[in-house]
């Protein structure tokens, strides 16, 4: 989880994702952050993310998207 935690700080430095659970709802991370995060993710974790899986409830959490990552290894 530790290279996921690196890879949300550097698409948002400065932004606190502790204890959030509303992150893509909320708007606090848009789309084209959510594209740069699963570009990423895939090269981070040599995984392809299928588009059917870019869902908002899969963004709202660091732990959601954990899940997603861990169901895709």
């Amino acid at each position: 989880m530790e290279a996921l935690l690196r890879i949300l700080e550097e698409n948002k430095p400065d932004f606190d994702f502790s204890g959030r659970t509303d992150l893509a709802t909320s708007g606090d991370i848009d789309s084209f952050d959510i594209i740069s995060i699963v570009s990423d993710v895939q090269e981070e974790f040599g995984i392809t993310v299928p588009v059917e899986k870019i869902l908002p409830e899969n963004f709202d959490s660091v732990e959601a998207l954990w899940a997603l990552i861990e169901s895709l290894l």
